[in-house]
């Protein structure tokens, strides 16, 4: 088992012994998972079932790595990106497709950060059964089902949820992106699960620690965005606004005129009538003085330096009694006004807010069933990040949630284990 290094002493180090017997209650890392139509643990043997891409778009390398110590499961390892500023892919490709029809789909992984992720992807492709699978690895055109994960860049910091969603009217696919996505946790040095089920019912539920964080239904449009249903109607794009429509709802009063009492050139501020002269105001006083307290230094030679002048200082009498012209503070001018407006009234040519006709969408199909989403050919990893150190393992799709719960109950030891033996 791997923990803290010891540090030299004469007495036993306590936090080291500490660590040590959490990591040692840990559960063993995972094999396998009963039930699962996929799961991988990211064992030594990974390179026999995964390939990573020989795309030349992806030059960045894959580490199988140990987590960050103290570990919460001693000895367990994942798949690492392994370079910065670089775009990264691997992928396994399935036997047999998983076809989510009727049953709903379960995606989850455990992700552990090594470096502080600023700019940069840790989210999974689930790829699309397709002759364009290729077993030669990723291209940056292979087709996937569903994206799911973090992704953190300048403005953007959540976990994505994307259905690549095939239109049966036109045959043309769309993504459609999860609107209220949720906050990621990548704080280095942690593991954080990773959960999106999608129900036969076509509800999208994702969790994060197994902790739920949304719940969406892919038959709802205020849910995705595009929507996965279209509209049935959409704007006529040649119908256009006449030239004569009037959307202009106010205008100013034809019958209105300015009171002959409105002064526009009112200034807003005025000498304050009430304000007088301090009786101690030191008109003549100036406002620098030569410092009183000031005396030339000890080794001052007028014959060689000539005559010793003390520094100029604000006049300290300036501050107590005031100095130099009197005026008066300005207050607000009671007569002001300001430039005069015509009050608004409704306009009687005014004829509403114009908007194109609707006409019948072209596009427009009913998809009752959309968690019958495309068949899963493969799994991959495509990234393109400035840092390195994302650590990915026990990924699981399964068609059924109980296998998932499986492995949240191993990362749950994990975790816990791991924040018992950072106390």
């Amino acid at each position: 088992a791997r923990g803290v290094a010891p540090v030299a002493t004469s007495q036993p180090n306590t936090l080291y012994m500490f660590a040590l017997a959490a990591a040692a209650s840990a559960a063993a890392p995972l094999e396998s998972v009963d039930g699962a139509a996929f799961f991988e643990p990211f064992s030594s043997d990974w390179e026999s079932r995964w390939l990573v891409s020989k795309d030349a778009d992806f030059q960045g390398t894959w580490i199988h790595e140990a987590y960050t110590e103290p570990e919460g499961t001693p000895g367990d390892k994942g798949l690492m990106v392994g370079n910065e500023a670089k775009k990264h892919a691997v992928s396994h490709l399935f036997k047999e497709p998983i076809d989510p029809k009727g049953t709903g789909l379960v995606v989850q992984y455990e992700l552990h950060m090594k470096k502080d992720l600023k700019c940069g992807g840790a989210y999974l492709k689930l790829l699309t059964a397709s002759e364009e699978l290729d077993h030669d690895g990723f291209k940056a055109e292979t087709p996937y089902t569903i994206m799911f994960g973090p992704d953190k860049c300048g403005g953007t910091n959540k976990v994505h949820f994307i259905l690549r969603h095939k239109s049966p009217a036109t045959g043309e696919w769309e993504e459609k992106h999860l609107k209220k996505a949720p906050t990621p946790l990548l704080a280095v040095g942690e593991t954080h699960l990773y959960t999106a089920i999608v129900g036969a019912d076509n509800t999208v539920t994702l969790l994060i620690d197994n902790e739920e964080k949304v719940k969406a239904s892919l038959l709802e449009s205020d849910d995705f965005t595009p929507p996965v249903n279209p509209p049935k109607e959409i704007d006529d794009p040649d119908d256009k606004k006449p030239d004569d429509w009037v959307d202009t709802a106010k205008i100013d009063d034809p019958e209105a005129s300015k009171p002959d009492d409105w002064d526009e050139d009112a200034p807003m501020m005025i000498e304050d009538p009430k304000a007088e002269k301090p009786e101690s105001w030191l008109d003549d006083a100036p406002l620098q003085v030569p410092d009183p307290e000031a005396e030339p230094p000890d080794d001052w030679d007028e014959e060689e330096d000539g005559e010793w002048e003390a520094p100029i200082v604000d006049n300290p009498d300036c501050k107590e009694f005031g100095c130099g012209e009197w005026k008066a503070p300005q207050i607000r001018n009671p007569d002001y006004k300001g430039k005069w407006t015509a009050p608004k009234v409704d306009n009687p040519e005014y004829k509403g807010v114009w908007k194109p006709k609707q006409i019948a969408n072209p596009g427009y199909f009913s998809d009752e069933q959309p968690h019958a989403m495309a068949p899963i050919g493969g799994i991959g990893i495509e990234l393109w990040t400035m840092q390195d150190g994302a650590l990915f393992d026990n990924i699981l799709i399964s068609t059924d949630p109980a296998p998932a719960k499986v492995a949240a109950e191993a990362f749950a030891a994990r975790s816990e284990a791991e924040k018992a033996a950072k106390k």
